[in-house]
């Protein structure tokens, strides 16, 4: 993934071990996000506060306790994946036509890649949040516990907007992190971060908060909709560290760990986290829906500077200006939100920026009410709005669970996309491989699964179905075009 920034490169914490490149549960009540997720299991949901720390919190270099609590909640996640390499090959194709006009020409080989990163355990029974780079596009997931226990996982779903994952392994009575408090961190407090750097399995680093509410720090280029609100620290984080746990000195987690600040790929001074009150919000939603419900106000914003003071004339000096409002309706605009209109608090929380707004509003679902509350020419309103999702209205959508549909063609198992596969190859429609014969046609040409399908004989396809009726019954060759799991554009003929 390319990260952003002037003149540094910022690097996202490899899941990579080291500089080799090997290529519906019954769970919770219907309960705001911050509430109980798991009813009958011990988890971070339902022990919101930690027993308090036998040391006073802050006390320099006494770092003992939050370690042991720490360490053994943080996991090492390994994982295994296969990328298609061309093999250079005769190509029957080409030798009548003296070429392929279809872009063939060279046999794709599976090339196996492992890779490593860290894990948090928020449940007694096995659920673990990571980074959604440490697990994206793995064909195998293992964990290794603290007590060297390794056992094989399961990715329940992810979230590329905010790069966070939730896997589940089967074992019980497990050691869980307590969710924090990272609304209340305060610049200058002590911090560790706990993770797996270099295969250094158990590692703490120890450092201080150095910024609250970081944005634009990944560029997700394949996301519109990225949440970011950073916690920015200066304990040493390395690759390998990626989906560790950030605690306070009380033991608790207050982020996840999820990029660095280096030229080089390697710390050089700055780290960056995912703050425990989205981290508690999109688990919960991965768990429960399979995808993140994001609650939408439905303005055009920009943060407040001196120059938008003065050409607007604002009787404010910080928040987030209200430019107006997108076509086809909008949640805050229907509550009377008006432009030029200054955003000072959510709920009753200081939005001083973009990033924190934005943080606010994310942590609410479609269908829930925030108190949003406006400077407007000097006077301050209140107003209660009712958050929409992307698509205007207030329903909850649950992750697509499309059941496999077999093509005896192409000797392969085909899915639907899901929201994710869109948002990541920005498709709108098409079939991803999730099983493939060895012996048959796509394996002959060494594609493995992950490969999405969008268009048979210059024909888009909608979904797995399709393409299985496409392929029925055909002889010959057919020409398909596709994407890669590396993002590449394929064009080939079977």
């Amino acid at each position: 993934m390319e990260i952003k920034s002037n003149l540094k490169t910022l690097a996202i914490v490899g899941a990579l071990s080291s500089a080799t490149t090997l290529g519906a549960y019954k769970l919770f009540l219907e309960k705001s996000p911050s509430e109980s997720v798991f009813t009958n299991t011990p988890s971070a949901f339902t022990r919101l506060v930690s027993d308090a720390s036998p040391v006073p919190a802050g006390a320099p270099g006494e770092f003992t306790y939050a370690a042991e609590k720490a360490t053994p909640s943080v996991v090492h996640i390994k994982t295994k994946m296969t990328r298609n390499v061309s093999r250079q090959m005769i190509d029957p194709f080409e030798d009548f036509f003296g070429g392929n006009p279809f872009g063939g020409g060279g046999r794709r080989q599976p090339e196996a890649q492992e890779a490593s990163g860290s894990g948090v355990i928020i449940s007694a029974d096995g659920f673990i949040v990571t980074n959604n780079h440490v697990v994206q596009d793995a064909d195998e997931v293992s964990v290794i516990l603290n007590d060297k226990r390794e056992l094989k996982a399961k990715v329940i779903s992810t979230d590329p907007s905010t790069d966070l994952a939730v896997i589940q392994v089967k074992a019980n009575n497990l050691p869980f992190l307590t969710f924090g408090d990272s609304d209340n961190i305060k610049v200058g407090e002590w911090v560790l971060a706990v993770g797996n750097p270099f295969n250094l399995e158990s590692t703490v680093t120890a450092g201080i908060v150095s910024a609250k509410g970081r944005q634009n720090i990944i560029d997700r280029d394949k996301d519109v909709n990225p949440l970011e609100s950073f916690i920015q620290t200066d304990a040493a984080v390395n690759p390998g560290n990626s989906g560790g746990a950030l605690v306070n000195l009380k033991g608790e987690l207050i982020g996840i760990n999820t990029a660095i600040y280096s030229r080089t790929g390697q710390f050089a001074g700055y780290s960056f986290a995912v703050p425990v009150s989205i981290v508690k919000k999109v688990s919960a939603d991965l768990i429960k829906y399979g995808n993140v419900q994001r609650g939408f106000l439905g303005v055009n914003i920009q943060e407040v500077n001196s120059k938008l003071v003065e050409e607007k004339d604002l009787k404010v000096n910080d928040g987030v200006y209200v430019g107006g409002f997108p076509s086809g309706g909008s949640a805050a605009q229907s509550a009377g939100l008006k432009v030029n209109d200054v955003i000072v608090k959510v709920d009753g929380i200081a939005t001083p920026s973009q990033a924190k707004l934005m943080e606010l509003v994310g942590r609410k679902r479609p269908g829930e009410t925030v108190v949003v509350t406006v400077n407007r020419d000097g006077a301050i309103k209140d107003f209660n709005v009712v958050l929409k999702n992307k698509d205007g209205n207030t329903n909850i959508v649950k992750g697509e669970t499309a059941s496999s549909v077999t093509s005896d063609y192409l000797g392969a198992k085909l899915a639907n996309l899901t929201e994710n596969d869109k948002s990541k190859y920005r498709v709108q429609s098409g079939a991803k491989i999730t099983e493939v014969d060895p012996n048959g046609r796509l394996g002959y040409q060494g594609f493995e699964k992950g490969f999405v399908i969008t268009k048979i004989d210059d024909k888009a396809v909608t979904d797995a179905k399709e393409v299985a009726e496409m392929l029925a019954n055909r002889k010959g060759r057919v020409k398909i075009e596709g994407i890669d799991t590396d993002g590449t554009r394929v064009i080939m003929v079977l």
